[in-house]
């Protein structure tokens, strides 16, 4: 009697051409086989092509000169931008004056009261600490300053993203038309909304209020509309059908089941106004990110400390107040609140006028502890033994060049010598692969626009400081996921250490590797390193938490290790997870490494620097254009985008 053996199925050439993928990548192959030769043939070096380069200086030289010859007589800017940048000034001056005449004591009894009322008695002491900290270490009234500039741009950023918000969630061709513009600023740096403002408005509070309103309004436009949109349906139908009206049925309905989301929105839009408000010092805002600014400028990173530690406690301080007001709310509330805030608003008032009335309004400057020469001692310290000293392992220094030697140097030059025409190829086979066409031709357009704007070198050198940056990043960042993932204690240490560096502003992340790293390329990869890693340890800890624990109880059932659970059944099911981390990776990562130019990252971000500081406005606005194509790009080749499933499949 024959044995019968099976053999082992082979994936034939028309299997293998039915996978999606694969025909995407023969066709893109087969119009790379006609299009190459010709692009080769017309310009033969690797190079971006001259001749497909336009030069943007001596039109933007030009409107530049134009606005600043008619910013006193055209009617567009006496009757309406005039009118915006003097609302701008004197909202944000009444709002610092009303600050100082409350005094530091009033400020204080007036945080501590918010967060008593709204999270309890530990949050409103540590919020106590919080604004004391700010005095003692002299920076109460660039503190003040900061505040004053956040208020007036937080509220306006509130009204326009709700508008905006309201608008989409109501209206189904507004929400096609504000999602594109949307998802394009949500991806943009923040120094690129530094350059169209000063534009226009030029060096100041107004240029710096009105980019950090462009920049913090898109999470509250995005959130309210989702909020609008996700309201239970089934109560909709009952308040529609007691014969309520469309506006009866927003007040009464909409917005009341959508105000979590709106909480939500809000402290988006904080933590973004402070962030953007601190970076806005570049164009002239004050406040606490000035003084950063001036002392990483000098290197002097005591002072930058001493600058950037109150910034740090403010948006700690902010983030966990609006985050307990959204998680209280709904909850029943407690018998004689009322009553309860009158008497706390009692006690603040009666503060500030004893403070008014003996005569200490400003922090007093005996109470002043400074940090910045024990800090800088420090550092000094850092660099007698740290730097280079250290045996075996060598210093942060050695560290710092064999990292540029290695890793940077070799893949700037890598991009570099690829052809233009590769490197559109490259960024067309993944943007198809994991979307459609139209998220590759996107992705094409905006590389070649770079080439076009005639920044193909500065641009892939960011590229290249990006991409070293990420893979770093996703490396640590998916080790530390999937073990607090696994791990209960070890997620919950993480948890507030994940909080802390979440709410801090890009800005603070320049101060602690200038001190480690000194200046270069490789000081602002360490930055963006750190910026972007909290947000993917977190999107991987939750991707993998969320996978179905029958799929697990299975496996485990079967036999499997593990290891092996982890490998063939969490990380395959948390896979959109694991690619929004990149996603979120490489956008985090663009927006410090741009703002590595003011720590010595060269390319893009120093053009912009270059720019703003010498009103070069021609060099600042083709930079920060090339840094929104390249944003633009690198989200369109890491957000996947779903089929639609084709009928009868």
């Amino acid at each position: 009697m024959a044995t019968i053996t099976a053999s082992p199925t082979r994936i034939g050439l028309p299997a293998l051409l039915k996978h999606h993928a694969v025909r995407k990548l023969l066709l893109l192959g087969l119009a790379a086989a006609i299009l190459v030769p010709l692009a080769n043939a017309r310009w033969a070096s690797g190079a971006w092509p001259g001749a497909l380069t336009v030069d943007f200086s001596e039109p933007l030289a030009k409107a530049s000169d134009w606005i600043i010859d008619n910013r006193d007589s055209h009617p567009l800017f006496l009757y309406f931008l005039g009118h915006v940048s003097n609302v701008v000034v004197i909202a944000v001056r009444a709002v610092y004056l009303i600050l100082l005449a409350v005094g530091w004591a009033g400020v204080t009894a007036l945080g501590a009261l918010v967060a008593w009322r709204v999270a309890g008695v530990k949050l409103a002491l540590g919020t106590a600490v919080a604004f004391l900290a700010c005095g003692l270490l002299g920076m109460w009234v660039p503190t003040m300053q900061t505040l004053a500039l956040m208020t007036v741009a937080v509220l306006a950023s509130v009204v326009v993203g709700a508008l905006l918000g309201l608008a989409a969630g109501l209206s189904d061709r507004m929400d096609r038309v504000l999602r594109p513009v949307l998802d394009t600023m949500q991806v943009l740096p923040a120094f690129a909304y530094l350059l169209p403002v000063v534009l226009i408005f030029g060096i100041g509070v107004p240029a710096a209020v009105l980019a950090t309103v462009v920049y913090a309004a898109p999470p509250m436009a995005r959130l309210t509309s989702l909020g609008l949109r996700g309201a239970d349906k089934e109560v909709l139908e009952a308040v529609e059908s007691l014969g309520s009206t469309a506006r009866q049925r927003l007040l009464t309905a909409r917005i009341p089941l959508a105000r979590k989301e709106l909480l939500l929105g809000l402290n988006q839009t904080i933590m973004m106004a402070l962030s953007m408000a601190v970076i806005a010092a570049v164009i002239g805002a004050g406040g606490l990110g000035d003084r950063v600014y001036q002392a990483l400028a000098s290197v002097d990173v005591g002072a930058a400390l001493a600058a950037g530690i109150p910034i740090v406690l403010l948006a700690v301080v902010l983030d966990r107040v609006t985050g307990a007001a959204g998680e209280k709310l709904g909850a029943e509330p407690e018998p004689h609140s009322g009553r309860g805030w009158l008497i706390a608003l009692a006690g603040v008032v009666a503060v500030a006028v004893a403070g008014r009335l003996a005569g200490r309004l400003d922090w007093p400057d005996t109470w002043v502890f400074g940090i910045a020469e024990p800090v800088n001692r420090a550092v000094d310290w850092m660099t007698a033994h740290l730097y280079s000293g250290v045996p075996v392992i060598g210093g942060t220094a050695d560290w710092a060049g064999h990292f540029t030697t290695w890793v940077l140097d070799p893949t700037r030059d890598s991009l570099q010598a690829l052809p233009w025409w590769g490197v559109l190829l490259i960024v067309a086979a993944l943007a198809w692969v994991i979307g459609t066409w139209r998220t590759a031709l996107t992705a094409v357009l905006a590389m070649a626009a770079i080439g076009v704007l005639g920044v193909w070198k500065p641009s892939l050198d960011t590229l290249s400081q990006v991409l070293a940056a990420v893979a770093v990043t996703l490396a640590v960042g998916f080790a530390v996921g999937i073990a607090a993932a696994r791990s209960d204690r070890l997620e919950r240490a993480l948890r507030p250490v994940l909080d802390v560096f979440q709410t801090m502003p890009q800005f603070v992340y320049l101060i602690p590797v200038v001190a480690l790293f000194g200046v270069g390329r490789a000081p602002a990869v360490a930055a963006a390193i750190v910026y972007a890693l909290p947000a993917v340890v977190r999107i991987t800890t939750q991707g993998l938490r969320q996978v179905d624990p029958a799929a697990l109880e299975a496996s485990g059932s079967l036999g499997a290790t593990s290891w092996q659970q982890l490998r063939q059944v969490q990380l395959p099911l948390a896979r959109p997870a694991l690619l929004l981390a990149v996603n979120q990776g490489l956008v985090l990562v663009l927006a410090v490494v741009v703002i590595g130019g003011l720590v010595g990252g060269g390319a893009l971000g120093y053009d912009v620097v270059f720019g703003l500081a010498q009103g070069d406005l021609a060099t600042g606005l083709v930079a920060g254009a090339a840094i929104v194509c390249l944003g633009l790009m690198l989200d369109r080749v890491t957000q996947p985008t779903e089929r639609r499933a084709k009928k009868g499949a």
